[in-house]
């Protein structure tokens, strides 16, 4: 027998459970580093013994062979390592072909061993074809129990992640990049990141996962996810997004958007930010594809363009800048096109019926993906877009209307508010040093032009953009309308532990009064908000409000919701109300006015944890109000008060406690003001109040006079002081003057020569 067999055969204890004999180990790797043309043959050999060993249920042995062939790859890095490692591959693949989960996960990290090995020689006819299919098979295992299974797909996505390491970089291999290899790998990472959707991506980089978290599929498949991406170059982006479309396609997963929005997360995060406006395009793509998709379906491919276009570094967008506006515009016409026929062709299904409120959901997230894209583009940039808007409008004699499509003039109508609404978005925060060279008269003349027509939602429009476009300081909350933050106070004073039951009613009358007198869309969109926030207010365990106080805030913001609902006649919105005023009356009465705001409350002694039907859903609410044309994202957005200076003063006992004087007499400073913390420092200020008093009514006349002229003399240098750091002649061109006393002086420009920068002239 040949001595490699010999020294092969020695490494195989008699009983397996003893593991690898190292002694003989350490002698056979001493051997193939010596005569590393027998590596070839040792490799032979040991998978000769290991698919014996594998067919008579030997897996101890299995396992000491693998162990053996992992040792070896590790040690030799010889030119004939290349026919070594054909015999391992050819070993594990015999493991992966096997039924036993365990020959399975034990062949995987073998070959992800090998995958990290940095090999010196190159390999011209190795394949890792099957691996990737074998892989991608693993990562999707139905078996039945629930531990292996998450092993098996576990081993399947580090088993993927080491084909990428090993052929990535190999010029010679196979292209991994290839469209039949990543519709195979992609697919299989979506699966498994899908698995875990409820953990959301927290940051670029997951790094700061727990050690229990990275043991999950969802968080080894993201990390895995990543590597892949940020290995991609300029050429091999679209194939790797391609099938992440085709993914999110075949599973009807942009409509929930949650994890299209974290799959492009991922994506943007992970390539080389130089790359970013090739995955922008793909998505632009994308939505021209699915132009007669549900409203639905297009919606949530513009907010994953939305989510990119935020987290893509300025001019990402590419040279193709009017392409992408383009595309959205074109969408956006379509849109109005399908909201007006109120149906199109599909080819697959026929006649689409329309569902007019969700067009006008997929109409305002262009109008924001629009307003997105414009805030990562330099100034000229955004003025070329600008103009290329307003080039779309469909103006009477300037630019041409709509072909007559049966609609009349409410298509060009609602064209002109959906466009003159982008250039809004697109205007804001535009600032250029030369207004007139960055919008010609062939941009102002069409836009004042509307400021003539009888629409008042156009003419309001073309006001808010003259306003962006003039404002370049960000100057308009300064004279923006007055604002007497009613919802703030309403909301402040419902959280006040000593309101009683007469705050509340007139709360109830507050919000009733502020509905009939000066409600449209948005304060009433407003009011639903604050009393929804009410509710969060009783049901939060952070205020320490009494029982009493609970149970009035939730009659409070059923009785409002109540008149609400029925003020805005939504039927939806009312039969939501009512479904939960009737659980109230027959479960928890408590939280209803009838029993709350009557002179002998009836309460419980503690407020148990409410929950399900007894809660007015915000969600519910915004998907019914959402229907009938009211603003869905601010219905969405929680009400959350802003806690202003005024507030914290606002615990003061009196109006003379706001003034704050300070008086010093012999030496004892005296503070006529100050906050009332506790009844310690009250009883000090009367002492120090007192002691004044007694001064100025014992002391001789000429002790206080020369007192008070001492102290105007020091306040009067002060001045003097404060006078000579901040107002200090600025320098005379001609340089300094000398006085009569030999000090230097500066010599000082006249007020009215002095050149102000524009920004301190009023």
């Amino acid at each position: 027998m040949p001595r490699y067999k010999r020294l092969v055969d020695n490494i195989f204890p008699e009983d397996p459970e003893d593991g690898l004999v190292k002694a003989n180990m350490e002698k056979l790797t001493f051997y193939a580093l010596s005569a590393p043309e027998k590596l070839d043959r040792i490799g032979a050999y040991l998978s000769e013994r290991l698919s014996r060993d594998v067919a008579r249920h030997r897996y101890g042995y299995v396992c000491i062979a693998m162990e053996a062939l992992d040792q070896l790859l590790m040690a030799c890095h010889c030119q004939s390592i290349n026919l070594f490692v054909e015999s391992f591959l050819k070993m594990v693949r015999k493991l992966l072909e096997a039924d036993k989960p365990n020959l399975q996960i034990l062949g995987t990290n073998s070959f992800v061993k090998f995958a990290n090995i940095e090999e010196d020689t190159p390999s011209y006819h190795r394949s890792y074809d099957f691996f990737v299919s074998r892989f991608s098979e693993m990562c999707h295992s139905n078996y039945e129990d629930p531990d292996i299974r998450t092993k098996i797909r576990m081993a399947g996505i580090k088993g993927l992640q080491g084909v990428v390491r090993k052929t990535v970089n190999d010029e010679l291999q196979a292209n991994i990049w290839d469209p039949q290899h990543m519709d195979k790998i992609v697919p299989s990472l979506l699966f498994n990141l899908q698995s875990g959707e409820g953990t959301e991506s927290r940051s670029p980089s997951p790094l700061q996962a727990s050690e229990k978290e990275r043991e999950s599929p969802a968080e080894l498949t993201e990390r895995c996810f990543r590597e892949l991406l940020g290995r991609a170059a300029y050429g091999n982006i679209k194939n790797a997004v391609t099938p992440v479309l085709m993914h999110l396609d075949n599973h009807s997963l942009w409509e929930g958007k949650t994890f299209a929005v974290r799959c492009f997360k991922i994506i943007m995060y992970s390539i080389q930010s130089q790359h970013s406006h090739l995955v922008i395009q793909q998505l632009l793509g994308h939505v021209d594809a699915n132009s007669k998709s549900s409203a639905t379906v297009r919606a949530g491919i513009v907010e994953v363009l939305l989510e990119a276009a935020g987290i893509a570094a300025s001019g990402s967008v590419g040279p193709t800048v009017l392409e992408v506006f383009n595309t959205l515009l074109r969408h956006l016409r379509l849109s109005v096109d399908y909201e007006l026929t109120g149906s199109y062709n599909c080819t697959n299904i026929g006649t689409k019926i329309i569902k007019e409120h969700e067009e006008r959901q997929l109409q305002e997230a262009v109008i924001r993906t629009i307003g997105s894209f414009a805030n990562t583009l330099p100034t000229y940039q955004r003025s070329e877009v600008m103009l290329f808007i307003m080039g779309k409008i469909p103006i009477p004699g300037m630019h041409p209307m709509l072909p007559s499509t049966g609609s009349g003039p409410e298509g060009n109508r609602m064209i002109q508010v959906m466009l003159l609404k982008s250039l809004r978005q697109v205007t804001c925060g535009f600032q250029t040093t030369n207004m007139l060279t960055a919008l010609p008269n062939s941009f102002l003349d069409p836009l004042l032009s509307f400021a003539l027509l009888e629409d008042a939602e156009i003419r309001l429009l073309v006001l808010e953009i003259l306003v962006s476009l003039i404002d370049r300081h960000d100057n308009l909350p300064k004279f923006s309308s007055i604002r007497l933050h009613l919802y703030r106070h309403i909301y402040l004073c419902s959280k006040e532990q000593s309101s009683v039951q007469p705050h509340f009613e007139k709360l109830y009358s507050l919000l009733a009064l502020i509905s009939m007198e000066l409600a449209n869309e948005e304060v009433v969109v407003d009011l639903i908000r604050v009393a929804l926030a009410l509710q969060d207010l009783a049901l939060s365990s952070e205020e320490t409000l009494p029982v009493y106080n609970r149970c009035a805030v939730h009659a409070l913001s059923s009785a409002y919701l109540n008149l609400i609902s029925q003020l805005t006649t939504v039927p939806a919105f009312c039969q939501h109300v009512h479904e939960v005023i009737e659980m109230r009356q027959k479960e928890s009465p408590y939280l209803l006015p009838e029993d709350v705001f009557i002179e002998n409350p009836k309460i419980p002694k503690t407020l148990e944890k409410l929950e399900g039907e007894l809660l007015f859903q915000q969600a519910k609410i915004t998907e019914v109000l959402g229907g009938s044309g009211y603003n869905t994202e601010r219905l969405a957005t929680p009400y959350v008060p802003q806690f202003t200076d005024e507030d914290r003063l606002s615990k003061r006992k009196s109006v003379g406690e706001t003034i704050s004087l300070q008086v010093e007499l012999n030496g004892v400073k005296v503070c006529v003001y100050s906050p009332v913390d506790s009844v310690g420092v009250e009883e000090q200020e009367k002492e120090r109040r007192r002691q004044v008093v007694e001064k100025f009514q014992k002391a001789p006349f000429e002790e206080i006079a020369a007192h008070c002229g001492a102290r105007a003399t020091m306040l009067q240098s002060k001045l003097n002081q404060i006078f000579e750091i901040t107002i200090r002649p600025p320098p005379s061109p001609s340089g300094t003057i000398t006085s009569s006393y030999g000090q230097t002086q500066s010599c000082s420009v006249p007020v009215y020569e002095m050149k102000f920068p524009d920004l301190c002239v009023y």
